[in-house]
């Protein structure tokens, strides 16, 4: 997307024609320009004239500026007296609506956040609705209040009373050091979209460079998949079969890099992105699927819901289907643990050939796949097919395998991130490449020989193989989750390493970045959410899987969240997670973020500070039973893992008091972990 439709002084705005400014709006404009969307610039160049005639000639007027992790352009913006007006237009509206309001609202945080020239100035969003009564308006002092940083709350206007809202805001606001127009247009912009935003600006054809942050060294998001398409190219014109492995702090971004490649893939040579997270598909298939009805609606086409689900699952999928196709393929049953493609179950044109159609496959989570004996009690108990003979990793690089000219994986691996048992790490994707596929060229990233992945034994069990590529750039060292705090995931490091003053340190070097307090009040926490989210931002509760005890607060987690409307839906909708009253687990959240989180702590995972150490339970029937198994625990470690790095902005931590009257809620299984967080310093509110 283009900067801007036109920019210039105001001198030269006032010098120009209505009719040559609406030229150049109309011939930079991407879609077939209508009727309404004419008549509606025509009022707002004649609204800013007036404006701008009023305002002296020291000033710059911008239309149509892009705000591209919004995939939206603000109609407005004026640069004067060192501040930023951004002015959102609602032709002919006579009402405030909370949508628009949120609307200009979310213009003016994203510039704040991730504009590099707008970081210190005084940015204020302005609402016109142009035939809104007087009355309904705000124009003087007394309405204007804004956060520590500097970002007012929306002020509303109607086309009379703009120019003395304008006027006043300057009087309130004096001593500002100017700004320089082109290096506030063309700045850098360094956003951190959440996947879904994400996601969504990449299919509406955005380039990953308008989208996320960049580091100076480059070793980052668009580096990586350039990287990746490399190697795709690579592997289809030498005719090989080739496999990469993209490592990364949580947050970084693995997963955004592969809906990156998917995207682009997929106007050539087919490429799918793969998960075997349900949550994280169906939020971004239905996320995706409403983005392409509204575009092929704003461009005057018609699309319908399903047509659009269709076309977002060409290269989104679960990978359990992916993987069933597979299997209807082969003859059953299985003999001397060979398994083959029965050629009665495919075609006698795709015998030759009998992977599914795409070359490139992605798959997230990777470090997640079931090893081999998990799989198959599975699928001799839900699939009727015994013995099989493969972990879920080597059966997908066998499935690949299956074409007869090139083929290239990703795999996105999160370190210490296994939540479920059988759930056997990135080890059984190299041992299957060293013993059943030689031949295959591997990629991994330098990272990939550290402790978390694979336990460490990644550089061993790949020191034989010939084919082995070291790429750096497969490894994304910076969170994009929270542009606040870049070492979030060091802190909860430190936090569950039992690390005290290493914690201490991190948590006073972000705290007035990224907030993080601490509570025994759930309502406190509720409301501390509600104080904290601005505009359009997500807000909601998470609890790990074993908290069976917290149903005395009204939360129950056999009551399972309805994940789309939780993440998707307004706070009009109840199952909304900003209606705060469904919680999501670490199952439903890995993989996606919200802004600000409230984290539920339950007794099923307690500081004990007499050894120094986490204790681990399950709840049975009516008492807290002892996790021993090794497995469990890790598994225990890495949900808090996972719930403790959801929050983009910010988050409340509460541990209830628990009830001397209640056996399974004593004080005694919340207060030593509630004391242990206050020994890092958090503030209790």
């Amino acid at each position: 997307m283009q900067k801007f439709y036109y920019s210039e002084s105001f001198s030269c705005f006032l010098n120009q024609d209505a009719e040559s400014i609406l030229g150049s709006l109309s011939g930079q404009n991407e879609f077939d320009l209508t009727l309404e969307q004419r008549d509606a610039w025509n009022q707002e160049i004649t609204i800013m004239k007036k404006v701008v005639g009023s305002l002296g000639t020291d000033g710059s007027i911008i239309f149509e500026y892009t705000i591209p992790r919004l995939g939206k352009r603000v109609d407005v913006i004026l640069l004067l007296e060192g501040i930023v007006f951004t002015i959102e237009f609602k032709v002919g509206a006579k009402d405030f609506l909370v949508n628009d309001k949120e609307q200009v609202w979310d213009y003016a945080l994203d510039l704040k956040n991730f504009h590099e020239e707008s970081r210190d100035r005084v940015i204020v969003p302005i609402l016109v609705a142009t035939e809104a009564p007087e009355t309904e308006c705000q124009t003087e002092p007394g309405f204007f209040s804004y956060y520590d940083d500097q970002v007012y709350y929306p002020l509303f206007s109607n086309s009379e009373t703009l120019l003395p809202l304008i006027k006043n805001v300057l009087l309130s606001e004096p001593g500002h050091t100017p700004i320089e127009t082109h290096e506030w247009i063309f700045s850098r912009y360094n956003p951190t979209p959440t996947i879904i935003q994400a996601a969504s600006a990449l299919y509406m054809n955005h380039s990953v460079e308008d989208i996320t942050k960049h580091e100076a060294d480059k070793a980052g998001i668009d580096t990586c998949t350039q990287l990746i398409l490399n190697i795709i190219r690579q592997s289809k014109e030498l005719h090989q079969k080739s496999i990469c492995f993209v490592t990364g702090v949580p947050g970084a971004g693995k997963t955004l890099v592969g809906l990156n490649v998917a995207i682009q893939q997929e106007q050539g040579d087919l490429a799918v992105y793969l998960s075997g997270n349900g949550p994280l598909v169906k939020v971004l298939t239905e996320a995706l699927a409403r983005d392409k009805v509204k575009k092929e609606k704003a461009a005057g086409r018609r699309c319908t819901k399903t047509e659009a689900e269709r076309q977002v699952s060409r290269f989104i999928q679960i990978i359990h289907r992916y993987r069933d196709n597979m299997l209807a393929k082969l003859k059953v049953p299985i003999v001397d643990s060979t398994i083959e493609i029965d050629p009665q179950k495919v075609s006698k044109a795709a015998h030759s050939n009998a992977a599914e159609v795409e070359n490139v496959a992605i798959f997230d989570e990777a470090q997640r796949m079931w090893d081999m004996r998990h799989l198959s009690a599975w699928l001799s108990r839900k699939k009727g097919l015994a013995n099989f003979p493969m972990s879920e990793g080597e059966f997908l690089i066998w499935s690949l395998d299956q074409h007869k000219d090139w083929a290239t994986i990703v795999c996105l691996v999160g370190g210490g991130q296994e939540i479920n048992s059988g759930e056997g790490g990135i080890g059984l994707w190299i041992q299957a490449l060293n013993e059943t596929f030689p031949d295959w060229q591997v990629y991994i990233s330098d990272k990939l020989t550290d402790k978390e992945y694979a336990e460490g034994s990644v550089e061993e069990l790949l020191k034989g193989n010939p084919n082995v590529h070291m790429e750096r750039n497969l490894h994304l060292a910076v969170s994009q989750r929270s542009y606040r705090a870049e070492t979030l995931s060091l802190w909860v490091h430190q936090l569950l390493d039992l690390d005290i003053q290493a914690a201490r340190n991190t948590y006073a070097d972000i705290k007035d970045r990224y907030p993080i307090v601490l509570t025994r009040d759930l309502s406190k926490a509720k409301q501390w959410l509600r104080e904290h989210a601005r505009g359009s931002e997500r807000y909601g509760m998470l609890v790990s899987s074993k908290a069976f005890r917290l149903k005395p607060l009204a939360i129950d987690i056999r009551t399972q969240a309805d994940i789309v409307p939780w993440f998707l839906n307004p706070i009009t909708d109840i199952r909304s997670s900003l209606f705060l009253e469904d919680v999501a687990t670490e199952f439903d959240i890995q993989g996606l973020e919200l802004d600000w989180t409230c984290l539920v702590w339950d007794g099923d995972f307690r500081y004990d500070p007499k050894q120094n150490c986490w204790q681990h339970f399950n709840f049975r029937s009516d008492r807290w039973q002892n996790i021993n198994q090794p497995e469990g625990r890790a598994y225990q470690l890495n949900a808090y893992r996972v719930l403790l790095t959801r929050a983009r902005q910010g988050m409340v931590i509460c541990i209830p008091e628990g009830n001397a009257d209640d056996a399974t809620r004593l004080p005694d299984y919340y207060d030593p972990t509630f004391e242990y967080f206050k020994q890092l310093g958090i503030e209790e509110i």
